[in-house]
């Protein structure tokens, strides 16, 4: 949020949250961090990447929470109109170490109807009045990116922002939280 959107919801009576603050560390951990997958999983890879700030500075103390679907693009939910991934969890969180780096562990996620597969990403930082979600999509589907209607709502200029980079091994994901070549981030 802006400071300009924060002075107006002030102006509008709402009190201001809390920022997301350092407790990151110790108040939410997750037994499995990373690893959306167990080790040795078959088609496992790494997301890696770095958090830094307006200034280009890394952010040591914040939180990447990954969401994502199972290879056959299904969720363990009982609403799940594709079919129940009974035992698939899909979630990751990594804290970032004293350089921004963060690290997830996963494989690719199928399809969603109508869309590129992807994962969804909130990132905790100190400054934040709250979370902030944005989509990380890979190159390897890039023939589906132009279907995709949440892609295709962004600016071509700044969808960039929201593909990963293949490297030896996985992915690279770096997320800009404020300036030049700022993550794109969704309203949610």
């Amino acid at each position: 949020m802006t400071a300009a959107e924060l002075s107006g919801d002030l102006a509008d009576g709402l009190t201001p949250s809390q920022t997301v603050g350092p407790y990151l560390g110790i108040g939410l951990p997750w037994p499995d961090g990373p690893d959306v997958v167990p080790p040795g999983t078959p088609g496992l890879f790494e997301i890696v990447g770095t958090v830094s700030d307006g200034h280009g500075d890394p952010v040591p103390d914040a939180m990447i929470e990954t969401w994502q679907a199972d290879p056959d693009g299904r969720f363990d939910h009982p609403d799940d109109p594709r079919g129940r991934a009974a035992g698939w969890r899909g979630f990751g969180r990594s804290a970032t170490d004293a350089a921004g780096g963060y690290v997830i562990r996963t494989v690719l996620p199928g399809a969603l109807p109508g869309e590129a597969p992807h994962l969804d990403v909130s990132v905790f930082a100190r400054g934040l009045l709250d979370r902030v979600v944005t989509r990380i999509y890979f190159p390897d589907h890039a023939g589906a990116h132009a279907a995709d209607p949440v892609l295709a709502s962004v600016p071509e200029g700044r969808r960039a922002t929201l593909v990963a980079v293949r490297t030896e091994g996985g992915y690279r994901f770096d997320v800009r939280l404020q300036g030049p070549g700022e993550t794109v981030f969704f309203d949610v």
